[in-house]
């Protein structure tokens, strides 16, 4: 198969193209750069600098190349940026991408992978979330991913374009070649790993006054080699249907919790500083992930938080300074 992965230059997007290709498909990164990083694409991808909202690139590249299927995962990420400036996030993450879907009708490209997150669901109603649970995001992240989710539906309907929209927990760990360098960084584990190699004087707990055990947020943790595969399998699927997956471990860990951990690893004791709550950030996310593993057999083969965090401790030793 031949795919194209829009944003496959960042963190999860190179390791999904990295067991792309170890699946034997060959694989075309697509990404403008803005937040990733060249040096992270596989030499047996071809790359194409080019941004979503480029439908005429688009669309000629899906051509030029015989493109079978789209996985899309160019977007931004961070929830406490999207209640400062939602419009960055509803035009990055919910307009570029629907000139792609016009791109993939002109290249007659009926497959696409989307990565969605589990902020579609906003506060818990239940312990854990399952894809039958209401859709209502907390915060402007979380709503611009939704719509995007429901511009899939209607492309199904009008032009028969297949999709999975694969809800993300938190995505963590890394390869030996490839692991998380944002910039600048706001996710849990590597702040921490940032602080235990020195790089930055402690990490901060951003609310401790939460309705859970210890008072500090409480979230669902997914090696990015479990969602690579889960990627994989969801591709050989998508055949008759549209396909919606949560993809988590089924557990959650507060933050005190992986900082605790992260100390057991690194055998470093990390600072913490506090601070007070985020908008937008729900108090427990954990995954029900159980669709997923009865419809295609996948269940994390990555589940506890030490090995987690120990790939990624490996991969920011060797790396400290990222990509450069």
């Amino acid at each position: 198969m031949k795919i194209l992965i829009t944003g496959g230059a960042g963190y999860i997007g190179s390791i999904v193209s990295e067991y792309c290709i170890q699946a034997g498909d060959e694989v075309v990164v697509y990404d403008n750069l803005s937040t990733g990083h060249r040096e992270s694409v596989h030499d047996d991808a071809l790359f194409v600098r080019g941004d979503v909202g480029d439908r005429e690139l688009a669309a000629a590249t899906m051509k030029q190349q015989s493109i079978d299927a789209v996985i899309h995962m160019a977007g931004f990420i961070e929830a406490g940026e999207s209640m400062r400036d939602p419009g960055r996030y509803f035009r990055n993450n919910t307009c570029r991408p629907l000139e792609l879907l016009e791109a993939m009708v002109d290249a007659g490209v009926h497959r696409i992978l989307f990565s969605s997150t589990a902020a579609v669901y906003g506060n818990p109603q239940t312990e854990i979330l399952r894809e039958d649970h209401p859709l209502n995001p907390t915060n402007a992240y979380g709503e611009s991913k939704l719509q995007f989710e429901r511009l899939l539906d209607w492309y199904e309907r009008i032009y028969d374009i297949r999709h999975a929209a694969l809800r993300y927990f938190n995505a963590a760990g890394a390869t030996a070649a490839r692991g998380e360098d944002h910039r600048p960084e706001s996710h849990l584990i590597p702040l921490v790993l940032q602080t235990a190699l020195g790089q930055r004087r402690s990490v901060t707990i951003f609310g401790t006054d939460y309705p859970t055990g210890d008072g500090t947020c409480i979230r669902d943790y997914v090696h990015v080699v479990d969602l690579a595969q889960a990627h994989i399998k969801a591709l050989g699927s998508l055949v008759d249907q549209s396909l919606h997956y949560n993809l988590g471990n089924g557990r959650g860990y507060s933050v005190r919790e992986v900082i605790d951990a992260a100390r057991r690893v690194t055998g470093i004791d990390v600072a913490v500083e506090e601070a007070p709550r985020r908008p937008g950030d729900a108090a427990v996310l954990v995954a029900g992930a159980g669709r997923i593993a009865a419809d295609l057999g996948w269940k994390p083969e990555h589940p506890t938080l030490e090995a987690i965090i120990a790939s990624a401790w490996q991969w920011h030793r060797e790396n400290p300074q990222g990509y450069g």
